[in-house]
């Protein structure tokens, strides 16, 4: 009899292939290939006061910084919907938008989510083309955002 690790209780850790994306408040969920940049950093603040018995600084935390998140996805007939987004953008009338991706577990659940407060698309890139390429047609699609939130499930 095969061992699939469920006799001692093993917990294995989550894919990563299987997520969804939803981009606005009304639900529009879009399939994508990849997402990356779901990075957070925060600044490091060197202070030291004139009277420190020690010469070296005080490390504390300043600003969070978060990266831009990049979205792959294929070209589809008539989808338009990220040029028509982009296209929005004007001097202070940015479209902004929630961004939900969610991690999901073999029945579909979500697992973890990451939201994305205030996004909008800085960069679309249209897809590469080439007469010998046998490849599927990508875009990608790059979002600010104002903050990052993680829950899990």
């Amino acid at each position: 009899m095969a061992d699939d690790g469920s006799a001692q209780g093993a917990i294995w850790p989550l894919t990563k292939f299987y997520f969804s994306v939803s981009l606005g408040s009304q639900d529009n969920t879009a399939s994508f290939q990849e997402v990356s940049g779901l990075d957070t950093e925060t600044q490091v603040v060197e202070y030291r006061h004139g009277d420190s018995k020690t010469f070296s600084t005080i490390k504390m935390p300043g600003i969070a910084k978060f990266s831009n998140v990049t979205l792959k996805k294929g070209v589809f007939v008539k989808d338009n919907n990220f040029w028509t987004w982009y296209n929005a953008i004007k001097m202070n009338t940015i479209k902004r938008e929630t961004v939900v991706i969610k991690l999901l577990d073999e029945s579909g659940s979500p697992t973890m989510t990451w939201t994305l407060s205030n996004a909008w698309p800085t960069k679309i890139t249209a897809t590469d083309l080439k007469s010998e390429a046998n490849e599927v047609a990508i875009e990608t699609l790059e979002l600010a955002h104002e903050g990052l939130t993680i829950a899990n499930s």
